[in-house]
């Protein structure tokens, strides 16, 4: 049947700019509640992202490949979440709360999803604690400002973000 879904196949949307350890705490923890976890990076160019969308997608493409989880796809898209939901076959939606602050929002996104692709589903996952303050833009600001943000993205990130602010490696 062409309108099936799949609820094994979990998609976790972002713009993942960049992608840091608490996404990857995320993606891991999927992948032993779904079949398959794709993250799935936004291209998002009103958000004026520090990275290019090709880029983003290498990075944690290299990321994840030396996490050990074999279930996970890293990809971009540029349409509508639902659109890209429906053409995944997928009956997830996977989002991340860091903190209370982040649950309205979410809570209105999944909302809107429903209403767009009612029969999947948002499951919210909250980092661990050691994670839980960590967001791109913070990541980005440290590392605009050459400030050490090795903590909390992997070491390729590091690298490309100096280079993105024009620090080197």
């Amino acid at each position: 049947m062409a309108d099936s879904l799949d609820y094994g196949i979990a998609i976790y949307p972002g713009t993942f700019d960049p992608l840091t350890n608490g996404h990857v705490d995320l993606i891991e923890r999927a992948t032993r509640m779904f079949d398959k976890v794709v993250v799935a990076i936004a291209e998002s160019p009103h958000k004026k992202p520090a990275f290019p969308l090709e880029e983003r997608i290498s990075l944690a493409r290299t990321v994840m490949a030396e996490s050990g989880c074999g279930n996970v796809e890293v990809t971009g898209f540029d349409n509508l979440l639902a659109n890209f939901v429906a053409e995944q076959k997928a009956g997830v939606i996977l989002r991340g709360l860091r903190a209370v602050s982040d649950f309205e929002y979410e809570f209105q996104l999944a909302s809107m999803n429903r209403h767009l692709a009612h029969r999947v589903e948002t499951v919210f996952l909250t980092p661990a604690e050691e994670y839980s303050f960590i967001s791109s833009s913070l990541v980005k600001e440290i590392a605009r400002l050459n400030g050490d943000v090795s903590q909390f993205v992997d070491h390729r990130v590091v690298a490309a973000l100096r280079t993105r602010y024009g620090f080197g490696s």
